[in-house]
């Protein structure tokens, strides 16, 4: 592999979770991507009590992504070889846990309208 590109990433990604699931996933942050923004513009402000319970969901998203990424890869913690691998894990628990905050105070401002005191 020569040069790192949009279509190499996607290639390897696609080998990773295997298309079908990859290709899931993306519209799935995709929806809620353009709900998050709908959600936003909709109430033209942020409610901090969701914003509150959005953050401390913020600890399940990130041990989620890494069970889910370790249980596709068929790899486990013992795995690990050096420090690449842990920067990776640590990248994949940041993401996971910014996308659960993000579904989190997506869902509540969906189904919950903002009071007049939050």
């Amino acid at each position: 592999m020569q040069d790192l590109t949009f279509t190499t990433l996607l290639a390897v990604f696609e080998e990773i979770f295997g298309r079908g699931l990859f290709w899931a996933m993306v519209v799935a942050a995709a929806v809620v991507t353009l709900l998050y923004i709908f959600v936003l513009i909709r109430d033209r402000a942020v409610s901090w009590r969701k914003f509150l319970w959005a953050q401390l969901s913020m600890p399940i998203g990130a041990i989620a992504a890494v069970m889910f990424v370790q249980g596709v890869t068929r790899s486990g913690f013992s795995d690990i070889g050096g420090p690449i691998d842990v920067i990776v894990l640590l990248g994949v628990a940041a993401g996971g846990a910014i996308g659960m905050a993000i579904l989190v105070y997506t869902v509540q401002s969906l189904f919950w309208r903002q009071t007049e005191d939050s």
